[in-house]
């Protein structure tokens, strides 16, 4: 484990025979957040200053990698650290999640109630095992208006052609699962985490379904083919449009602010576009994303961590990293707030919200995902049987990991 130790943010200022002394390790996601979360830190000792003496440690730790370190030792592990809701599952199962029993029903309502995306993907069994934290890790349409009409938006065919026109690129990472389940997704076939939480299901090589693997894949050769697509990664989608090569493109809010940069006033989003399927126009469907804040049921001090995970996600500290960050909160006031809902990408992603679904999938989906994406953006180089890469993919989807 890697983790780059920012020591102690401080103690209380409470004589230390009086009250209990509360030692608590806090495991963020974001360095340049420093500021903000010894802020957030300091108040909330000045506020439970009367009731214990503060030890509280703060320390990165890559979100990607986080239920990695956390299984591996789960008693080491920090009392409350972010994690992205995609290792809900996974940390659940390993029982490396606290419920949240303290406040439970006002965080849920805080965060749109039971049936809200964001409470969904923290909770197990109508119960809350983390908070809430922002609902802007999905992904939606970027374009600069500068080429498009919003009208042209709405259709990938027609984003395309713009793009080609203008010896420009529209960028879609078909090297990556999480985007080319738009495709399959909007034709109406299935992928999810069965009940084992180890093992897959998937039908993405259905043929008796209204729309077939083998549509769905002819559909994905159709637009890699066309001259205006480009397949890139995240790197290479900032770098194209840094150069100007790159229009358009899907991918998520975390490149906003470099890509508002780029495209000044001509800085765009949107949900994603329909695209053509067997002949007839299909909504691209999304992922979507959050992150959560978890408590350590091996803490020592677990209803100190509750309270410390809930201030560190609570309506102030959402509003105020939308400030710094613009990651959508997921806290309904701090949401539905001015400045928040003038933004582009917050607008987008309610938009795209329609047609997004919480990832749930075990890590068998990845591989086998991206390397068929990687064979449809190359043309099937080889002429392969489209049914037999789309039966060896889900195959491969639906393993059971070792």
């Amino acid at each position: 484990m890697i983790m780059a130790a920012f020591g102690l943010t401080g103690c209380s200022d409470v004589d230390s025979k009086s009250v209990p002394e509360v030692k608590l390790s806090v495991w963020w996601s974001e360095e340049e957040e420093r500021e903000l979360l010894d802020q957030t830190i300091e108040a909330f000792q000045k506020e439970y200053a009367d009731e214990a003496l503060f030890q509280i440690t703060v320390s990165i730790e890559n979100v990607v990698t986080i239920r990695e370190t956390v299984r591996a030792n789960p008693e080491a592990a920090a009392d409350v650290y972010v994690f992205a809701d995609d290792q809900f599952e996974t940390l659940l199962q390993a029982g490396t999640v606290s419920e949240i029993t303290e406040d439970a029903q006002q965080v849920i309502a805080e965060n749109g109630g039971r049936d809200n995306g964001a409470c969904q993907a923290a909770m197990y069994e109508d119960k809350l095992y983390a908070y809430p934290f922002t609902s802007g890790n999905g992904y939606f349409l970027y374009y600069n208006s500068d080429y498009f009409t919003t009208e042209d938006v709405k259709s990938l065919d027609r984003m395309l052609e713009v793009s080609a026109e203008n010896g420009k690129k529209m960028a879609i990472d078909y090297s990556s699962g999480w985007y080319t389940y738009s495709f399959f997704k909007g034709a109406g076939l299935e992928l999810g985490l069965k009940e084992d939480g180890i093992t897959n299901f998937c039908n993405w090589n259905a043929v008796d379904t209204p729309y077939t693997g083998v549509d769905v894949a002819e559909a994905m050769l159709a637009v890699a083919g066309h001259d205006g697509f480009i397949n890139c990664d995240d790197q290479g989608f900032i770098d194209g449009v840094k150069s100007g090569d790159i229009i358009a493109g899907v991918n998520g809010a975390w490149n906003a602010e470099v890509i508002k940069k780029e495209w000044g006033d001509g800085f765009a989003a949107a949900k994603l576009p329909c695209y053509t399927l067997a002949g007839d126009s299909v909504q691209m469907c999304s992922f979507s994303g959050y992150k959560l804040v978890g408590v350590n049921p091996n803490s020592d001090n677990r209803e100190w961590a509750m309270r410390l995970a809930r201030r560190l996600s609570d309506e102030t500290m959402q509003r105020k990293r939308f400030e710094m960050t613009g990651d959508c909160p997921s806290n309904v006031n701090a949401a539905a707030d001015e400045t928040v809902q003038a933004s582009p990408v917050v607008a987008a992603l309610v938009e795209q919200s329609h047609y997004a679904y919480a990832q749930r999938v075990a890590d068998t989906y990845w591989n086998p995902s991206t390397v068929f994406g990687i064979t449809m953006a190359g043309g099937n180089p080889d002429g392969q049987d489209l049914q037999k890469l789309l039966d060896d993919m889900v195959e491969g989807i639906t393993a059971t990991p070792d």
